[in-house]
């Protein structure tokens, strides 16, 4: 009877444990999957004549200042210019004007075409000196930290602030670009992964030669130097992948080192960090010291015991 019974009960637990599995694996976080990239969004777009849309701070500022003020400054300048121009070539030609003036100087013209420009240049300085100081700010000391590094032909990302760990980052070629929905000569294989909203202090550095880390629709650009940290804040408004490429004519595969961006909310962006077998957090870390004093004490108590028997 117990034999009978007992395949019975073993199917009637198992029926009762595989609810639990199957809520347990639902509730379990899934792994890391790239974003997939959205349509005009952080690229370039065919037939687009004026800059990406930003997606930073720095970068709304920057184009405040391009679309709002200094466009239609150069505008109006060059319209007047050419309106000079196309009214000195009708009224002063040879053949309307037989004998030119002979003057030579008028001091009225001379003062206003020396002023105006001078007040022109002043109203233009105020705002530009303090875009260009506002792109200096240094990065607050919880910022997340990602070092960025140029090799030829492909970068390297570092995050140190949470095990040190590096991920390498190639082009992909065109066919597997377009089997990831990715925009060709710009998908790369590993992309930079970091959180969006959050303060990022973007380091660059180079392994050879001269690079440059450049994402247009971030308004971000810092040249990466052998043997030189530079440094700089950013700030990614929301999740989304953002592209560039090296600016720098850093040798022949120069056009192949393309750049992909991927801003993730922070509690996504922790969970890809501890996939690549990173850190998140003092606990963490603070943890990981424990574990690594244990071992290394471990030994040490072992010859002492040896040494006592």
């Amino acid at each position: 009877m117990l034999l009978a019974i007992a395949p019975r009960a073993a199917m009637a637990q198992d029926a009762a444990e595989t609810p639990a599995a199957e809520e347990a694996a639902a509730a379990a976080p899934a792994g890391y999957v790239p974003m997939a990239p959205t349509e005009g969004k952080g690229m370039p777009v065919s037939g687009n004549w004026f800059f990406q849309d930003q997606y930073s701070p720095k970068g709304h500022d920057a184009l405040w200042m391009h679309d709002v003020f200094l466009l239609p400054v150069i505008t109006v300048i060059s319209l007047f210019v050419l309106g000079l121009l196309l009214f000195v070539v009708v009224r002063y030609n040879r053949r309307t004007n037989p004998n030119p003036s002979r003057t030579t100087h008028n001091t009225m013209i001379e003062v206003v075409w020396t002023l105006v420009p001078v007040l022109i240049l002043a109203v233009i300085a105020y705002p530009s000196l303090k875009l260009l100081q506002s792109q200096y700010e240094s990065p607050p000391e919880d910022a997340v930290t990602v070092k960025v590094t140029g090799y030829q032909w492909y970068w390297g990302y570092t995050y140190p602030d949470n095990g040190d760990f590096e991920v390498i980052s190639n082009m992909l070629d065109e066919a597997d670009a377009l089997a990831r929905g990715e925009p060709p000569q710009l998908g790369v294989d590993n992309r930079m992964v970091v959180p969006a909203g959050v303060p990022l202090r973007i380091q660059t550095t180079a392994a050879d030669v001269i690079h440059s880390f450049a994402v247009p629709s971030l308004w971000f650009k810092l040249d990466a130097v052998p043997g030189r940290l530079n440094e700089r804040l950013l700030t990614i408004e929301e999740p989304g992948v953002y592209y560039g490429q090296c600016s720098e004519l850093c040798g022949a595969r120069h056009g192949y080192m393309p750049i992909a961006v991927e801003a993730l909310p922070r509690d996504k962006w922790e969970q890809w960090v501890r996939e690549q077998g990173g850190t998140v957090g003092g606990a963490e870390e603070a943890a990981a010291t424990e574990a690594t004093e244990a071992t290394e004490e471990a030994p040490a108590e072992e010859s002492a015991e040896a040494a006592t028997a």
